[in-house]
């Protein structure tokens, strides 16, 4: 069987095996200085340094990384050789931070046009919690222990591009596996800075074959659609060096008072808690009105879920309603629209404002009522009135009913096609924009 096709069925395999106000982190360090988040002890490699180094993109350090899928190869393992990485980015208060992440160089040769190319893949939801983590996900696919459950969802699409040829380095964002600050979700500057100087670590890996010349793509999808499409807006001013080729965006949360909206009593309203947490992180100023609205039952809620990964919130927060969490039992959208300080913080989250300098490709399901499908194609037509080079998917599958399935079966659906499309703006090829038909689509 050929090297692509191996890797398929294999990375295949393991995705169907694996299918207060302030709310400070559960996760506790020990007399020994380890921290243990939901009675995973995360790794010492995921303690940042007292100090960071001054550029963007630095790589702090860096060790093997053990897949948990690896084949033996003629020319190596396959899918390739994985590092951990810790390397320095900029939050959104302009402050430095340490993010984690890995990097894989790829065992396949690369079959495009010009030195093997990069793609950035930026995560969809995880959770919070430290354990919670893409690059740890590569090495435990599949962590359940009673407390936790974790799935390294995300190991499917990387193993794809890995298959194309393509380097790839993986972003475990701001917060998410480094120990020492709540994740902020969904928090846009956070998101694109974190992709971006993935892209610039990945340089420095020993051993990457990855050069300046290298053409570089952005791949994610939800929390990562909206990641590398805050990247792709960002990139021109955050990292003009960077040679993006081409950015897919897959049911991007470009408008997060929509999303709010949405999850709400959803299989996933732990989202909102994430997001709480994580405006509260960002902009501690925004204290004083969660603790104006917020219960008991909310401030509980928050402080559980910022340990908690995707599994452990679809089992104790599926379908919760967040009138439940405030004092005088409005929703926390509702919160939202009545707070000036709440409006203008989601407000300046808002994706769409600033042009890429790159073609994008924006795909989301037509069914998607978890990740609003309409928000999702205004940030599309928003890039192409500004001349953007935009590929508009919409992606039509039957309602099943249930938004966290309209929501991840367009995932799987238009993978493929996603890669494909990135694989061919790798290799240098012109993207065939479809912005002159799009605002006439329903």
């Amino acid at each position: 069987m050929p090297v692509r096709r191996r890797l398929l069925a294999a990375a295949i395999t393991t995705a169907a095996a694996c299918l207060g106000a302030q709310a400070l982190p559960a996760a506790a360090a020990n007399g020994s200085g380890t921290v243990v988040s939901r009675g995973v002890t995360i790794p010492a490699f995921y303690r940042p340094p007292a100090e960071l180094p001054a550029a963007e993109g630095a790589l702090i350090r860096s060790e093997p990384l053990p897949l948990a899928l690896s084949l033996p190869g003629l020319h190596g393992p396959l899918p390739g050789r994985a590092t951990r990485l810790m390397y320095r980015s900029t939050d959104s208060n302009g402050l430095p931070v340490a993010v984690t992440g890995a990097y894989i160089e790829p065992a396949a040769a690369w079959k495009g046009r010009g030195p093997r190319p990069l793609v950035a893949v930026a995560p969809g939801t995880m959770g919070q919690g430290d354990q919670c983590a893409a690059s740890m996900g590569l090495e435990r696919p599949l962590l359940f222990n009673g407390r936790t459950v974790s799935v390294g969802y995300e190991d499917l699409a990387i193993y794809r591009l890995l298959a194309e040829g393509a380097a790839v380095v993986v972003t475990d964002y701001i917060g998410l596996g480094a120990t020492d600050r709540l994740h902020t979700y969904v928090n846009r500057v956070d998101g694109a800075h974190a992709v971006l100087d993935a892209v610039r670590a990945a340089h420095a890996v020993p051993g990457a074959s990855v050069t300046p010349a290298s053409r570089v793509g952005l791949f994610g999808y939800s929390q990562g659609g909206g990641a590398t499409a805050a990247a792709a807006e960002l990139q021109p001013a955050y990292a003009p060096e960077i040679a993006l080729a081409g950015t897919y965006s897959g049911a991007p949360p470009a408008e997060l008072t929509s999303v709010t909206a949405a999850i709400d009593g959803s299989d996933l309203a732990g989202a909102l808690g994430w997001s709480v947490n994580g405006f509260l992180q960002t902009d501690p100023a925004l204290r004083p009105i969660a603790e104006a609205h917020l219960n008991t039952a909310g401030k509980a809620a928050l402080a559980d879920l910022s340990t908690m990964c995707v599994g452990d919130a679809l089992f104790a927060y599926g379908s919760a309603h967040s009138t439940a969490w405030t004092k005088d039992g409005q929703s926390i959208d509702a919160v939202i629209r009545e707070e000036p300080a709440l409006r203008a913080f989601l407000d300046d989250q808002r994706i769409g404002r600033l042009k890429p300098a790159s073609p994008v490709r924006v795909a989301t399901g037509v069914s998607d009522d978890l990740v609003p499908h309409a928000q999702a194609r205004a940030l599309a037509v928003d890039w192409c009135r500004k001349g953007a080079d935009v590929t508009y998917k919409p992606v039509v599958l039957p309602d099943a009913g249930r938004a966290l399935v309209n929501h991840f079966v367009p995932l799987l659906a238009d993978q493929g096609a996603a890669v494909s499309w990135l694989t061919d703006r790798l290799s240098g090829r012109p993207a065939a924009s479809n912005c002159r038909s799009l605002p006439m689509q329903p």
